[in-house]
């Protein structure tokens, strides 16, 4: 015991001696200074998700575009630019609260119009202006601390003066100004024939963060800064060239370490980043309505189940899929140079899209607008990601699927999931194909790529085996019975009897009652024009009440036929309408046909029709339909369990006439209402409609799902229950782990460029599902 320290033991055993909330606080605590610049990075973005101006855009985009991809972290340059900012936009905030401002004066009527100057820029005037950038100057400030604490505040200082040291050889002479500083000048006095042009450049920063793996690379870089400096003597351009060039230099330099850098630490969080552009799209296609003008209260089922595509909806759906696709490619090609410009552009058209174009689409603020923000924090979740693959670099191998590297039963369900996805399985094939070095033709790699889904499927199986084993000659558990037997019983009789319980269920529980608007009737005698026609609208319609409702069915007492429909109608889908008696037009026919009509009616021996018609036309037998029933497809029907002897009501019909004008007067004799008035009552039985969201599938009717949704399941399951004697050869493999070796070292001869081999290993691989001796020698347990 050597290095024994009393007070440290005695330290350690008072820590852990405290309680656990306290020692939770110090875990907290802890993880918040080991992240602390993360902290800061998440209080910038927060602040500029609130306040959406152009004074918090700045930050923003040099995280992304700076602190992100600088090795190994941030400068202390960046931290101090951060803090000054910071520290300038809140007093540049602070002074444009005065009141005397002319855009002070009417707050409420600009403070929601996105395209108000004051609001673009953020300088308006509002309460809590500058809280947010209190907290993020705080957590600057608090990250500072740590880095000063641990000594790595003025790191970036003494790198360079060492490096000053290494390189006083190799400059001309030295210019005064910004010394010691991570972005010290190096100064060439370099004499013209008419004046002396001083040229900066910035230092070669790789040998402060990277090691230098060769001079070549370094002369090229002097040789390249020699040029610059040649072509601001030819162009005389005097100190607009030198600020030009003081200002492009250090950015090319950054960049130019960053793509081709000496050493790097791989890594690969494509997956991470393929979940965050997931997750955008599922914020798309769900809250498609905040990308576009006038549609807070779209549905993105029912805009669909109407064939209608909303184009906020395409665009932003096309766009993000094909920034997916993009990112793929760079992935398979590797190439960090086409990541960073990616990484570019993303980051500035986003932005621009989403604090300039957004608003107005929207004609909200984006600080108004909850999905775009979502969406915007998880794109910048995205952004940081890519970050961190640029700046470690991209792996020099893909090898298969991520869900592949582990096998049980997490990964084996998620990769069957992954491949019942619509053409994603397909899509990735044909991608990775496209973009990645192979002499297989496309058929030959979807083979490889099947054989080793297939090959990935029995392994976990296998493996789940020897994890938990079945002792021969031992009867299966009742457990393992009924719970997957008894699951896929359940689950096949829900599939044939789901359009049955669908239907009853859409209507009884969760339907809606559909009453009528209007209900129009047209009387008409053998073909002649109309004597009656009526309409009743609004207070017309009557629903009836407990009593009415009551005594209606206790009026049908003892009729089966009467009760049984009556089951299936609730009060409110009941609607009694009160039509008038007299008609609401004039009966304009001609004399002739006025006379043939009175000789047809004097005529009893002949049949004379009666055509009653609601909204459809109809032909009757008999007179009057006292009950329609109206469906949700809107073909009304009379209902003849409610009438009394299958025989319809009576009523009378007189002609009045007045002086030149005539028309026609009905009048119910049986009416349940009893109004001295001469009138005709109809009562309406609605069926309950389907909900708006599953109106496209209840549209198909039972037959229809039978059809199209039975049948089609059936089929799909049948297949699953049939044909497994003609691929037992290929399932019922003991051991393939020589196989799924094989198949690695496809991918592995592929990504190192050893493409003949290649042909060789897939040509080996067709052979050997081509011989089954072979692939029982391959297949055999170990001994």
């Amino acid at each position: 015991r050597m290095f024994h320290d009393d007070e440290l033991e005695e330290s350690e055993k008072f820590y852990v001696g405290q309680p656990r909330v306290l020692l939770l606080i110090y875990a907290l605590y802890n993880t918040l200074v080991a992240r602390s610049e993360m902290v800061c990075y998440f209080v910038i973005i927060l602040n500029h998700m609130i306040s959406a101006s152009m004074i918090t855009l700045v930050l923003p985009i040099l995280i992304f575009l700076w602190a992100m991809l600088s090795v190994p972290r941030p400068s202390k340059r960046f931290w101090m630019t951060a803090i000054v900012y910071t520290e300038v936009a809140i007093v540049i905030k602070y002074f444009f609260q005065f009141g005397f401002f002319p855009w002070n004066k009417h707050v409420d009527y600009t403070k929601d119009k996105p395209y108000h100057p004051p609001n673009i820029i953020g300088i308006e005037k509002k309460e809590g202006y500058v809280h947010y950038d209190l907290v993020q100057l705080l957590a600057l400030f608090f990250h500072r601390s740590i880095l000063k604490c641990h000594g790595l505040w003025d790191e970036d200082e003494k790198g360079d003066s060492s490096s000053n040291k290494e390189d006083t050889d190799d400059e001309l002479s030295l210019a005064g100004g910004r010394r010691g500083s991570s972005a010290s000048l190096k100064s060439v006095n370099l004499a013209a024939s008419v004046e002396s042009i001083h040229v900066h450049f910035p230092e070669q920063q790789t040998a402060i963060r990277r090691k230098s793996s060769s001079s070549i690379s370094q002369l090229s870089h002097r040789l390249y800064f020699l040029q610059c400096k040649l072509c601001v003597i030819k162009s005389h351009c005097g100190l607009c060239s030198f600020r030009t060039l003081q200002v492009y230099v250090p950015i090319r330099q950054f960049f130019y370490n960053l793509i081709h850098p000496d050493y790097s630490a791989v890594t690969d969080v494509y997956v991470l980043m393929f979940l965050a552009d997931t997750v955008d799209f599922i914020i798309i296609v769900f809250g498609f309505w905040a990308f576009g003008k006038h549609s807070a209260a779209a549905d993105i089922t029912s805009s669909l189940s109407e064939d209608q595509v909303p184009e906020a909806f395409l665009v932003m759906v096309l766009i993000q899929f094909g920034t997916m696709v993009v990112d793929r490619a760079l992935y398979l090609k590797k190439t960090v140079m086409g990541k960073v410009i990616f990484q570019v552009i993303l980051v500035f058209g986003i932005h621009f899209w989403m604090f300039f174009i957004l608003p107005g689409v929207t004609e909200r603020k984006f600080s108004q607008n909850t999905v775009a923000q979502l969406w915007y924090f998880v794109k910048c979740v995205y952004f940081g990601l890519s970050a961190y693959q640029i700046r470690c670099g991209y792996p020099t191998r893909v090898l298969g699927n991520f869900l592949t590297k582990s096998y049980n039963y997490v990964n084996l369900f998620l990769f069957q999931g992954f491949r019942l996805v619509p053409f994603l399985t397909e899509l990735r094939a044909v991608m990775d194909w496209v973009w990645t070095d192979t002499t297989l033709s496309l058929s030959s790699w979807i083979c490889v790529e099947d054989i080793y889904a297939h090959i990935f499927i029995l392994k976990c199986w296998r493996e789940s085996e020897k994890r938990y084993p079945q002792p021969r000659g031992q009867k299966k558990k009742k457990v393992v019975k009924y719970g997957m037997g008894g699951m896929i019983i359940v689950l096949l009789i829900c599939i044939v009897w789901f359009p049955l319980l669908f239907m009853s269920l859409i209507k009884s529980v969760a339907g809606i009652t559909n009453k009528p608007l209007d209900v129009s009737i047209t009387i008409t005698l053998g073909g002649y024009q109309p004597i009656f026609t009526m309409s009743a609208q609004q207070n017309q319609l009557k629903t009836l009440d407990p009593n009415e409702f009551n005594e209606f069915l206790k009026s049908y007492r003892g009729n089966t036929a009467a009760l049984q429909f009556l089951e299936g109608y609730a009060r409110e889908d009941i609607t009694r309408a009160d039509l008038e008696g007299n008609s609401n037009s004039l009966w304009t026919i001609s004399p002739p046909s006025r006379n043939k009509m009175i000789q047809g009616l004097l005529n009893f021996e002949a049949d004379f029709t009666l055509v009653i018609s609601w909204t459809i036309q109809s032909t009757l037998e008999e007179v009057y339909p006292y009950y329609i029933k109206a469906p949700s497809d809107s073909l009304a029907k009379p209902i003849k369990q409610l009438l009394r002897d299958c025989k319809w009501e009576n009523i009378t019909v007189s002609l009045v006439k007045n002086t030149s004008e005539e028309w026609w007067v009905l009048n119910q004799l049986g009416k349940r209402q009893r109004t001295p008035q001469q009138s005709l009552e109809l009562f309406i039985f609605s069926d309950k409609v389907s909900p708006p969201s599953l109106g496209f599938l209840a549209g198909y009717g039972i037959m229809g799902l039978y059809a199209s949704v039975v049948l089609v399941i059936g089929k799909f399951v049948r297949e699953f229950f049939s044909g497994i004697s003609h691929s037992i050869m290929f399932e019922e493999l003991p051991n393939v782990d020589r196989i799924l070796k094989l198949c690695t070292d496809i991918f592995l001869v592929r990504e190192t460029g050893e493409l003949e081999l290649e042909e060789d290993l897939y040509a080996k691989l067709i052979f050997l599902y081509r011989s089954p001796e072979t692939m029982i020698k391959w297949t055999r347990e170990k001994t």
